[in-house]
Parts: structure tokens; C-alpha cells; sequence
């Protein structure tokens, strides 16, 4: 490999955070290269005096994807079209600001929702109590904002599915049933009969009345003493307590909510899904002018076979030396760039139904596959994605690995047990829940796999019992 394929590999591979600090350092070394900062309004492209774009107000449509193609080679790859650090939409730097549990929703439900129901959300989001809870009905919010019940509890799933998870209950029982659904849905671990518990027996909960509760399930008062311990220690009945907001970004339970993505996946107004890397939003690298123009002055005499500018033999190698270096580090840094839209468009293209329908229908997808599609090595398609995370359209941060994965989806592994199965003895959902975990690792809640099953059309195993 050449120098160039070196330093141009160990670019790929970095993270943003990482890419920041060499880019930094190079900043320090090299008094050829030269940060150009331009604050630009991220929703309608115009320039950003301030905070609040004076063009759009924050109204704004956000532009199309960017050209990845470097226009102009000394230049250097404009990485930072929208340097809006101040900017309150930036979806990455909202995320480390200081703000409060309004702010943060606000903008969360922005990303979720189209824009005729941001009135709506608002106005729900005024609604919350301390805890956490909406204090309107649905009803009469729909009235307020003269939208329709269908568009108020739209605008409401958006809340409620914004962490901490169970805002936007109308009450307590509600707000653990949210909990316990995002925590099945993100496969983290759910003892037995915690739902059932809470969905149909929270009043004799509250009273400790688990040998009532034991007998209604025909479970033991172990089984009920197990979830109300789960209930204890894994669920809140007061989630905005959870929150809190500081100048290190928000934190959620003690943990840092919102994970730093290198691409974004966004939609556009057409309702397609566009790509773009996080660092042309925050750097444009340029080669300094000063320098620029020296070594056209130099170009220019060789040339024209006239003597060189007065400068001596060492400051013409100072010029050459750090003004190729520059040269060279912004088309490695314009390389990366191009490398990660091009590997994340084509996993848009593969997994279109898993960014619209979900995780259930993620389809089997390679590295390989991803190289062949776009004329790379696998080894180049596995080191550019490795240790990075995208931003999905409705605004949850993943790692680029969930992408390739060789398993089904969740549906299909479901599928694939219930054809398995005798007919004679039919799997009961809590089997299948137990066969999931145990055969392929997915932990998934028993309602869930009851959904899914009827998601594709799947009688429930009594009436799948032949003889």
C-alpha cells in the first residue's frame, strides 16, 4: 500500500469524535490548512447570523443530499455547509445542550413528525405534569388546536415514544405498560408475567394482594413477588424525574441518552430517504490563501521561465511541503466522506423496509454484498462502518452493525418456528418466546410474539391443533 492508502484507511476508520481531534492536531501542525467556519441555517441553506436563521425562522425545508464529489481539488472538500453549532435544530448539537425536558421533546417530535402536527405535539407537550403524565384528554386537545382525534393521538405516540419512556401516560398503570413495551421491543430482558400483572391486576398490586393475584393467573405467588421486584427496580412511575440536562448533554437514568452519530439518514419532501455525513455539517477545510496564492506565484514562474518570487530555497520547500500536506489531508478527509454515503445509501437501498416498517423486517444483509454493489473490498466496507453509529429517520441512534446481520428478521424466525412445529402440538406463544431466546437470542415479550404472529396471519395454537 502507498502512504496515501495508509493514511487514507486510518481516516476511514475513525469516529467523528475521533476524526474531530486529528483534524484538530493537523489544524495545530500545519499552518497550510485553514478552518473556514460558516454558520448555516440547517433547514433552508441561508446564512446564519445567529441563532435564529432571519430567512426561514426555523421553518425551513432541509436541503438535499450533498454532491460528494470534490468540485475543486485545491480547495478541498467542503465539509461544513452547515456549520451550525448554535443553531437549536442541529440534531447533534441539541443533544448536548443544556436543555429542558420540553426542549428536548420539542425537538424529538420534530424529527418524528410532519409538520402539520407539531402544533399538536406542542401543545401536548405543554400538557405534561411533573411526573410526566398528560393531563388533557385527547379530545380536548384536538379541539384546542382544531386538528383531528387520529392526529392528537398520532402527535401522542410520538411523545410517548421519545425516552424516558412512559411520557405521555394518562396514568400510572399506562405509563408502566410503556415502559414494558419499549423494553420488549428493544429486546432487553422482561420476567414472566410482568405485563399481565400490570395490565390486569395494578389495582391489586398496589395492594400486595399476590396470592389474588397468583390465582387470577393461575401462577404462583413467586411468579407475582418476581414481578413486583422486576416493577421495582427496571420500571419509573414518574419518568421525567429520570431526565435531567446539563452542559455535558442530556442524561436519562444516569446514562447518556443520545449516542453521537457519524450519518444521518433523513427523508426528504418527497418522502425519500437521503444521506448525510455528520462532518460536512461541522468543518470546511481549505488551504490557506496566503499559501495558495505563494505557490501559484511559483507555478506561475516556472512556467514562464522567469525567476521565482524572492523567497529562499528553504521557504520554497516550507510552501511545497505543507501546502501538498494539505492537499493531501483534505482529499483523504473528502475520500472518507464519499466512502460512508456511498456504503450508507446502498444499505438504505437494502434495508428500505426495515427504516420504513422496523426491526422486524430487517433482511439478511453482508458486508460483501454491500462491497460487491459499489465496486469495494469487504475489508474496506467493514473498516469504514466499524465503531460508527446513524441516526434513523424517526431519530434512534444505531450502530452501523445492526445493518449487516445474516439472521432473519424477528418475523420470520417466528415463522420459521411455527412451520417447524408438530401439528399434533402446536407452540404456545410463551414457547416460542422461550424458543426465541434459547435458539437465536431474540428476547422478545409474549404480547409481542402475539402480534407478530398475527402480523402474519398465525391462529393462535389452540386452533392450529391437528390430530
Amino acid at each position: 500500500m502507498t502512504p496515501k492508502q495508509i493514511a487514507a484507511n486510518y481516516i476511514l476508520q475513525l469516529s467523528s469524535m475521533e476524526l474531530q481531534d486529528v483534524i484538530n492536531q493537523e489544524l495545530d501542525e500545519n499552518p497550510a490548512l485553514d478552518l473556514e467556519e460558516t454558520q448555516i441555517c440547517p433547514l433552508c441553506g441561508n446564512p446564519l447570523p445567529g441563532r435564529v436563521c432571519l430567512t426561514c425562522f426555523g421553518t425551513g425545508k432541509l436541503g438535499s443530499s450533498q454532491d460528494y464529489q470534490d468540485t475543486e481539488p485545491l480547495e478541498g472538500a467542503n465539509l461544513s455547509q452547515r456549520d451550525d453549532e448554535e443553531d437549536e435544530f442541529d440534531p447533534i448539537v441539541r443533544a448536548e445542550a443544556e436543555q429542558t425536558l420540553a426542549e428536548y421533546l420539542s425537538w424529538n417530535v420534530r424529527v418524528l413528525l410532519p409538520s402539520r402536527l407539531h402544533q399538536i405535539a406542542e401543545y401536548l407537550i405543554g400538557n405534561l405534569n411533573d411526573n410526566g403524565y398528560l393531563e388533557v384528554t385527547l379530545e380536548d386537545a384536538a379541539k384546542a388546536v382544531h386538528v383531528s382525534l387520529e392526529d392528537a393521538e398520532e402527535a401522542l405516540k410520538a411523545i410517548q415514544s421519545v425516552e424516558p419512556w412512559g411520557l405521555g401516560a394518562r396514568d400510572t398503570r399506562e405509563c408502566l405498560l410503556l415502559q414494558l413495551d419499549r423494553l420488549a421491543e428493544t429486546g432487553q430482558h422482561v420476567a414472566p408475567h410482568v405485563r399481565d400483572v400490570v395490565a390486569d391486576h395494578f389495582r391489586e398490586l398496589g395492594e400486595h394482594k399476590f396470592a389474588d393475584i397468583a390465582q387470577a393467573l393461575r401462577i404462583t405467588r413467586e411468579d407475582v413477588q418476581t414481578a413486583w421486584d422486576f416493577i421495582k427496580d427496571n420500571l419509573n412511575p414518574a419518568p421525567a424525574n429520570a431526565f435531567t440536562a446539563g452542559p455535558n448533554g442530556v442524561s436519562i437514568g444516569g446514562r447518556q441518552a443520545t449516542l453521537r452519530p457519524d450519518v444521518l439518514i433523513v427523508r426528504d419532501d418527497t418522502g425519500q430517504f437521503e444521506v448525510e455525513v455528520i462532518e460536512s455539517r461541522r468543518f470546511s477545510l481549505r488551504v490557506n490563501p496566503v499559501y495558495r496564492q505563494l505557490v501559484g506565484e511559483l507555478q506561475a514562474a516556472r512556467s514562464a521561465g522567469a525567476a521565482a518570487p524572492a523567497m529562499n530555497d528553504q521557504d520554497k520547500q516550507h510552501i511545497r511541503e505543507y501546502v501538498t500536506r494539505a492537499k493531501f489531508f483534505i482529499d483523504n478527509i473528502n475520500q472518507r466522506r464519499q466512502t460512508m454515503a456511498r456504503i450508507t445509501q446502498v444499505i438504505v437501498e437494502c434495508q428500505n423496509e426495515f427504516l420504513e416498517k422496523g426491526v422486524q423486517s430487517l433482511r439478511p444483509l453482508t458486508r460483501a454484498e454491500v462491497g460487491e454493489r459499489i465496486g469495494m473490498h469487504e475489508s474496506t466496507v467493514s473498516r469504514a462502518p466499524a465503531g460508527k453509529f446513524v441516526m434513523l429517520p424517526h431519530g434512534q441512534v444505531v450502530p452501523f452493525a445492526m445493518f449487516f446481520t445474516a439472521s432473519l428478521g424477528t418475523k420470520d424466525v417466528i415463522k420459521n418456528i411455527i412451520d417447524a412445529e408438530e401439528p399434533s402440538r402446536p407452540f404456545s406463544d410463551q414457547e416460542i418466546v422461550e424458543k426465541l431466546k434459547a435458539d437465536n437470542g431474540i428476547i422478545l415479550a409474549r404480547r409481542t410474539v402475539a402480534k407478530y404472529r398475527e402480523e402474519l396471519q398465525i391462529l393462535p395454537a389452540r386452533l392450529r391443533k391437528r390430530v
